[in-house]
């Protein structure tokens, strides 16, 4: 039977929007959200409200001793009227910022209803187990899509933070979720169409986990799985399995881990423009239809192990039952996370540094 393939209507994401629906769905919004975003900004106004009560009365006041002092009421009247004009600026840029805030996420709510999913504005450290979601702090998902037919899928714009020193450096990236009918061994397509100097994923894997597929699947992607885990990957990467992700994600990165695949991207997923879209939801329905045979897959350690513990548990031999013939859901523990390794950039950027500073030093 063929999978379904998501509906998609963009036009909710182009269309005019009716100001005082825009306003109902903000103010809808405030209302289920406890904490977040919204208090977020509340505090953030708060704060700079407050720091112009304090800053303001000083600069008016020394604007005001030096037009005493310069006996030209003109020279206050200028200044004056500039930091009006300035605040009024501030405001308005404030306020516009804030009004198309609200239009986008009215959009992208109307966007999701039309297509069979709902919109979620922000969830705060969400717990999902790819490589993105267990870096640095701050962590959040925004404006996210989700949607449970045929089965679950979620859009999500991600960003976390990493301190570095002194210094804080914040990462954004885009990502699509897909839930899976049983777990699978961690594996992990670095697509090299999006590589810069070096891959751009956030994590590093040991070289002997690398596996060659056939075909030209290498000039795109580079697949990593658990040492011993080949066959498994060879079983779940089909030929036509490799097709589709060449034709339709070849500038994604892919991770399977536990019963999740993952699509990463480093630029906004969760968008208003609808190309953007067409393409997350090609490709997404050209992999769905290949996901149902993904769930016959067992792995073969949990029928040993089991047969090994039940073997040991009777001193007796006898005949182990049939639920014991079939391995059981679920990946044995060497197969459930790659080993990672170390980054090799940094060391080639301290080689370069040391070469370039011993050829100055000769010249």
């Amino acid at each position: 039977m063929t999978t379904p393939q998501p509906s998609f209507d963009a036009r909710p994401l182009t269309d005019p929007v009716n100001a005082k629906a825009v306003r109902a769905f903000a103010t809808e919004l405030r209302a289920r959200q406890k904490t977040g975003a919204s208090a977020a900004t509340v505090i953030g106004i708060v704060v700079a409200a407050a720091v112009a009560a304090l800053v303001l009365p000083g600069i008016v006041g020394v604007i005001i001793s030096m037009a005493t002092l310069s006996g030209s009421p003109a020279a206050a009247a200028i200044p004056l009227l500039l930091i009006f004009l300035l605040l009024a600026g501030v405001g308005v840029t404030i306020w516009l910022t804030l009004r198309n805030r609200q239009a986008v996420r009215y959009r992208l709510d109307q966007f999701a209803r039309a297509n069979g999913m709902f919109y979620e504005p922000k969830v705060v450290s969400p717990p999902l187990p790819g490589m993105i979601f267990s870096l640095g702090h701050s962590r959040q998902s925004t404006d996210l899509l989700r949607g449970t037919r045929p089965r679950f899928v979620e859009f999500g714009n991600y960003q976390y933070t990493v301190k570095s020193g002194k210094n804080s450096i914040t990462y954004r990236w885009g990502y699509v979720a897909v839930k899976l009918d049983v777990p699978l061994p961690n594996i992990v397509l670095d697509a090299k169409g999006n590589n810069g100097f070096g891959s751009n994923l956030p994590a590093s894997f040991r070289k002997a986990q690398r596996l060659s597929l056939e075909g030209d699947f290498d000039q795109h992607f580079t697949l990593y799985c658990p040492k011993g885990y080949e066959r498994d990957a060879l079983y779940l990467f089909t030929p036509d399995i490799m097709a589709r992700f060449i034709d339709h994600a070849a500038q994604l990165d892919v991770e399977i881990v536990d019963d999740w695949l993952f699509l990463y991207t480093q630029r906004k997923v969760s968008t208003l423009d609808p190309a953007t879209w067409a393409w997350l939801f090609g490709t997404v329905g050209a992999l769905l239809t290949k996901f149902d045979q993904w769930s016959r897959w067992r792995d073969e350690r949990l029928l040993a192990e089991s047969a090994s513990s039940t073997a040991t548990a009777h001193t007796l031999p006898f005949a182990p039952p049939a639920g014991l013939l079939t391995p059981p859901q679920g990946v044995a523990p060497q197969g459930r996370r790659l080993k990672r390794g170390g980054s090799v950039v940094p060391i080639i950027i301290v080689i370069g540094f040391i070469g370039f500073w011993i050829l100055s030093r000769l010249n």
